[in-house]
């Protein structure tokens, strides 16, 4: 079974997308992770990111692993440097790149084949996964995210501030809505949660009881 979570930056996508993963026995995909990856790999190589067909090699040939909530790229584990501010300002160009989602939209066929997944990102429900049987998008206001996203980085002990994070925020929400190959949409079959005001914990019981209702009846999850 294939769980799509999508969603704008900052709607908590990722540690609700853990969570649920853990609960219900299920493996996590984590496809943000995966272009951050690919950015990360241009950026140690010096290579302009308008070069599209150069990026798109190394889309294709850079390996990555995911294990145990660590983010490996050839071998290395580079988790807590992809979410660094010099990968997050670069990877717009990396995530318009047609032909590297094509490449790690195929890796993440591959890496789905025979399991029970959790992925989030996105355009798992709409592009990657159209025919999965359980899909969300999470969401909220871009001030609630906004708030959250300098928590994050306050806590990696680097300065922050509101109003810069909200204006970056909602330029990429534009882009990422206008984006013509993977451009973030809700799926018309998926089902919308807004988590202003809501803990992890509240998050995380919602979203189960909404995989319960998707679940076969025949599941022993």
């Amino acid at each position: 079974m294939i769980i799509t979570i999508d969603g704008p930056a900052g709607a908590g996508k990722s540690s609700a997308a853990k969570r649920l993963a853990r609960e219900i026995g299920f493996d996590f995909l984590d496809t943000g992770a995966m272009y951050r990856c690919v950015t990360l790999a241009c950026l140690r190589q010096q290579l302009l990111l308008s070069r599209v067909d150069e990026v798109a090699a190394i889309a294709r040939a850079v390996e990555i692993e995911m294990r145990e909530n660590h983010v490996f790229m050839n071998g290395e584990d580079v988790s807590e440097e992809i979410r660094m501010p010099s990968v997050t300002q670069s990877i717009r160009p990396v995530a318009d790149n047609a032909s590297v989602r094509q490449a790690l939209v195929a890796a993440q066929h591959r890496w789905t084949e025979g399991r029970d997944v959790v992925t989030e990102g996105r355009d798992q429900g709409t592009v990657a996964f159209p025919n999965a049987q359980c899909k969300i998008f999470l969401t909220a206001t871009p001030e609630e995210r906004a708030h959250r996203r300098v928590e994050q980085l306050i806590e990696l002990g680097m300065d922050a501030h509101y109003e810069e994070i909200l204006q970056q925020q909602n330029q990429r929400d534009v882009h990422d809505t206008m984006r013509e190959s993977g451009g973030l949409k809700s799926a018309p079959d998926s089902i919308t949660v807004w988590t202003d005001g809501m803990s992890e914990e509240q998050v995380l019981q919602k979203l189960v009881e909404i995989v319960q209702t998707k679940m076969p009846a025949s599941a022993s999850k």
